[in-house]
């Protein structure tokens, strides 16, 4: 029998700054929009920290209106650590919809190298913001 709900937590909130994008129009696969990730934060019950400027946001413009993301970023704890995350996911009307993978060498958070998040979030005016929740 299919569950009506999914099992979650709380991993964190996330708000990444973006440069404006660079555009390529109406290639051979449709519209790109390229950002560069260029700081941000992000806070939860058991991390938080900076969003490094070295990440990037590659969307791809689809024909429905909607866009497919392909993003990677760094997470700097305030503690120390460095960890690394990468997603794809979908822009419709507004909405963003994305499935977040984590690594980090880190031991205090070894334990995110086994997660497979989930995320939904909005952006605009030069930023998006995700909140992010573990599928348990």
């Amino acid at each position: 029998m299919a569950a009506t709900s999914l099992p979650v937590e709380y991993l964190f909130t996330m708000t990444a700054t973006l440069s404006d994008p660079d555009v390529i129009r109406d290639g051979p696969q449709g519209g790109r929009m390229i950002f560069n990730v260029t700081g941000g934060s992000f806070e939860g019950p058991k991390m938080k920290g900076k969003v490094a400027a070295s990440g990037g946001d590659w969307l791809h413009l689809r024909a429905d209106n909607s866009g497919k993301l392909d993003v990677r970023a760094t997470l700097l704890t305030d503690d120390g650590a460095t960890i690394y995350v990468s997603y794809n996911g979908i822009v419709k009307d507004g909405q963003i919809r994305t499935a977040p993978l984590f690594e980090t060498g880190d031991e205090r958070y070894a334990w995110l190298n086994h997660v497979q998040a989930v995320g939904t979030g909005t952006g605009g005016g030069g930023s998006v913001t995700y909140d992010i929740y573990r599928l348990l």
